[in-house]
């Protein structure tokens, strides 16, 4: 497996809040900028999305993917990638983390592998802005 990259937040709410929203697919439109559009093609025993394919549009970067997800409970998602035009691969998870006063430490940890040649130092730099920004973004939407 390729090299994590990774990151932390803290959010003002418990960690069941924080993974209702990471869990709410069909609003990650509104949240995330990237995400232009989200079908959950397959949801598991507990009423979360098992398989969820993304249409991404991140300025030069245009990409169609279906990820495949692991859950456990409001502690931990856990995705891969099941299939991409871009992409190589593509693991990653939020990890929750419950803190004094119902706050929650939120980490992310992304891996990703294209399709076409990229140096590591730049794949790392690209991965540490979809976290921040994904991060940033979580925040906002818990929070507001």
């Amino acid at each position: 497996m390729a090299e994590h990259t990774r990151s932390s937040i803290t959010i003002d709410a418990t960690p069941a809040e924080v993974m209702a929203v990471i869990a709410d697919f069909a609003a990650y439109p509104a949240w995330t900028g990237e995400v232009k559009e989200i079908e959950v093609l397959e949801t598991a025993e507990d009423g979360r999305a098992a398989e969820v394919r993304l249409l991404l549009d991140a300025g030069a970067i245009r990409d169609e993917h279906t990820l495949s997800y692991t859950w456990d409970g409001d502690r931990e998602v856990r995705w891969t990638l099941v299939r991409s035009q871009m992409l190589r691969s593509l693991d990653g998870s939020y990890s929750l983390a419950p803190l004094a006063g119902g706050r929650t430490e939120v980490t992310y940890q992304l891996a990703v592998d294209v399709k076409i040649p990229m140096l590591g130092m730049i794949k790392r730099k690209a991965e540490k802005v979809i976290i921040d920004r994904a991060l940033d973004g979580l925040k906002k939407r818990v929070e507001g």
